[in-house]
């Protein structure tokens, strides 16, 4: 090796060892082995100069680059550990400190409502269904016996998308009840069914007590030899389940449903006196939700024999009993986004309601 190579890998072995810190040693490295480096530079040299030394300095140079590409590595180790042992020091946590208080979440009533559903109607032997928001004409409309002329379609007037399909289809719709999930899952699923269906619904009202996008639970049940007393027992025990009045009265009134005959709405007892809604037997009502026995239409509709198959079905508003059983006043204030309103109406995530364990915590 020649003395002027020997005397470059001197200097930058002094200069490397120098280094402070990873951008300086990254400094070097450029000087030495950029593009423009010394030795860089120097091989650049080696075709002026003679053949029978050519071999011989370029194999120094080869060395001399090799060592100065070591010498950064074990500098960069040096100052890495020297690093991370700074930065340890500097980033200790004492941990004989208290945590420091954080925000805590909070569960929104309307899933610790779906929730409790869950756990009533699973301990009835019900399972979980659901369906798309956006729903054609047939599921929300014609097969649930609401054919285009019907006067009820007018009451649950709602968004409607522009069809992308053949012209002249009717448009798609944002479902307006839960229904349409009926249809599909009796298309689907061979009898016996017990369903409930929760989720999101749309119709255009806006004010305390009505929302353009709301939530529903409808029931589904199919069998042989289902009757009217099945329907009775089952909402029984579960509106006395939800509210937690173990006496809760049930009173049945005759109605009209276009997918249900008979038709009935359900009001639960309860008492209006001084201003403050009181549930249980004192003389007053409250009218909670619509059910009845599924019709034969609706149930040919879906490809079953109505002689062979009977069924019953029902369906409330979530935010409505939600908004009954915790005493929240205005039916708005569920979609503000008011951290301050779901700390006061939320739940604590980790108290799941069971049938076990209590419903709400």
């Amino acid at each position: 090796m020649t003395d002027d190579i020997a005397a470059l890998i001197a200097d930058a072995r002094s200069r490397i060892e120098a280094a402070a810190d990873g951008a300086a040693l990254e400094a070097l490295r450029v000087e030495w082995l950029g593009k423009k480096g010394r030795i860089t530079e120097l091989m650049k040299t080696l075709g002026a100069i003679p053949a029978d030394e050519r071999k011989a300095r370029g194999a120094a140079l080869n060395v001399a680059k090799d060592e100065v590409a070591g010498l950064l590595a074990a500098r960069g180790a040096v100052l890495a550990e020297s690093e991370l042992d700074a930065r340890l020091a500097r980033e200790r946590i004492d941990v004989t400190l208290p945590p420091r208080p954080l925000p805590d979440g909070r569960v929104h009533p309307i899933s610790q409502t779906i929730d409790e559903l869950t756990a009533i109607f699973g301990e009835m032997g019900f399972s979980v269904a659901e369906g798309p928001d956006i729903e054609d004409d047939w599921y929300n409309f014609t097969a649930l016996n609401i054919p285009a002329e019907h006067p009820s379609r007018q009451m649950m007037d709602t968004f409607y998308l522009r069809s992308a399909g053949e012209a002249g289809a009717p448009p798609k719709v944002l479902r307006t009840h839960t229904s349409p999930v009926q249809i599909r899952t009796m298309m689907s699923v061979k009898p016996p069914i017990r369903v409930i269906i929760p989720g999101r619904t749309y119709r255009s009202d806006h004010d305390a007590t009505h929302s353009p996008n709301f939530h529903q639970v409808e029931g589904l049940v199919i069998d042989k030899a289902i009757h009217m007393g099945h329907l009775k027992g089952c909402l029984q025990e579960f509106c006395r389940a939800y509210f937690e009045v173990a006496d809760l009265p049930l009173r049945f009134r005759p109605s009209h449903f276009p997918f249900t005959e008979p038709s009935a709405e359900v009001d639960i007892g309860c008492s209006r006196a001084g201003g403050e809604l009181k549930l249980g037997n004192h003389g007053d009502w409250l009218e909670i939700l619509g059910c009845g026995m599924v019709h034969p239409k609706v149930i040919a509709n879906c490809g079953l024999d109505p002689e062979e198959w009977q069924g019953f079905a029902f369906g409330m508003g979530i935010e409505r009993i939600t908004m009954l059983k915790y005493g929240i006043p205005d039916l708005r204030t569920f979609y503000e986004a008011d951290l301050r309103w779901l700390r006061h109406y939320g739940f604590m995530p980790l108290d799941v309601p069971s049938m076990t364990g209590g419903l709400a915590r």
